[in-house]
């Protein structure tokens, strides 16, 4: 099977930085993560391809490597088969190799406690959705309902995971620690024990209705506030409305990403916004005022005679706020001039005549355009 490219798959660009590439993976190992994704062999594949590309991808020589040459560049380097890996191992690898305690707890819900034991609480799972906005909502800022599904505890067993009269069975690897040693003598490694996945227990007799994960899949509406100018693409963090934690911990966050819905005939440029209007020649030469579209509705807009194609016509304050300052932006009016495509007799005769006058009285503009091109060709005859 031929593999993906490391920062496609990481859905970052060549140039980006070592933070970039860490919250990348971060994120797409939490999305992906077979906790999360229970029975899911899509999931678990992309998971461990996640892993893959950041391995390559957060070491200097492995990048250099594979930016000169590709997957062919990085034989001889050391590269782990994550095909064949459990994803458990994925977890323990990383924290042996890059001493990732934080970053790699908090993608498997803060397990990890601080005196170096599994056994105790930890924080449950960050979640991730998405909340449309309109231009309005950005301007006005909005209320919104926010309806997702997570992984509540299981109302049958209460979370632990086993049937009802059961309870856990000691790890016979471990012996109920939830880590292992390896080597000897001065030199010892504790890893997570891969067995167990740290906890120190086996369920040996699943609860029914969660299948021994404790969790079960549960729809959740929660209310957010958006603030005025947020942008495309940032992160509203609703504390405490993600997964629960193991053991009694606190809940994860949720975090609504904003994706703003196009308007008719406004762009966002910054905290301006943009409207391209289309004028009339005869307007454009003698002058008009004309509607132009605005959050508010219509508004009227003065056009001075002699507009040129793409002039741009500010009108102050209509823009959308600062979401620091709060100050407004403008909306900047650009307008195009139209060639009518078909002319009736009398209109064609008309432009004849304006035709004629124009040899008597050409536009400066024009004039100087011609005079320089009349020298350009008597200079490269």
């Amino acid at each position: 099977m031929v593999k993906r490219d490391y920062y496609e798959v990481l859905g970052v660009g060549k140039k980006a930085s070592a933070d970039e590439i860490k919250r990348a993976y971060r994120r797409l190992a939490m999305k992906y993560h077979p906790d999360k994704n229970p029975d899911n062999k899509e999931a678990e594949a992309k998971f461990k391809e996640c892993a893959e590309a950041y391995e390559v991808l957060s070491d200097l020589e492995k990048r250099r490597r594979y930016d000169q040459f590709g997957h062919e560049g990085l034989r001889g380097m050391g590269m782990r088969d994550y095909t064949h890996m459990r994803w458990q191992d994925i977890g323990s690898m990383f924290e042996d190799m890059f001493g990732f305690d934080d970053f790699f707890g908090d993608i498997f819900g803060r397990r990890m406690g601080r005196s170096g034991g599994r056994r105790g609480t930890s924080r449950g799972y960050d979640l991730e959705t998405t909340v449309e906005l309109t231009l309005k909502d950005v301007a006005r800022g909005a209320e919104k309902t926010i309806e997702f599904t997570r992984q509540d505890v299981c109302p049958e067993c209460g979370g632990s995971g086993c049937a009802k009269g059961t309870t856990p069975s000691r790890c016979s690897v471990c012996n109920g620690s939830g880590q292992v040693a390896r080597g000897g003598g001065f030199f010892q490694m504790v890893s997570t024990c891969r067995q167990c996945g740290g906890s120190g227990q086996i369920i040996t007799s699943p609860c029914k209705k969660c299948r021994g994960t404790g969790r079960v899949p549960k729809k959740r509406m929660v209310s957010i506030k958006i603030p005025p100018g947020v942008h495309e693409g940032q992160g509203i963090r609703v504390a405490s409305e993600g997964e629960p934690g193991r053991s009694g911990g606190p809940r994860g966050d949720l975090y609504c990403y904003v994706k703003v819905k196009g308007h008719e005939f406004l762009r966002r440029e910054g905290n301006d916004l943009v409207a391209v209007v289309p004028i009339s020649f005869t307007q454009a030469a003698l002058g008009t005022t004309i509607d132009v579209p605005s959050l508010d509705g219509r508004r009227g807009l003065k056009i001075p005679p002699g507009t040129q194609y793409g002039s741009v016509f500010r009108i102050r304050g209509q823009g959308l706020p600062d979401i620091r300052t709060g100050r407004g932006g403008d909306e900047l009016v650009q307008v195009t001039i139209e060639t009518p495509a078909r002319l009736n007799t009398k209109q064609e005769e008309l432009l004849r005549e304006f035709a004629k006058a124009e040899n008597k009285s050409v536009f400066p503009q024009s004039k100087r355009f011609f005079e320089r091109l009349k020298k350009y060709f008597s200079n490269n005859r």
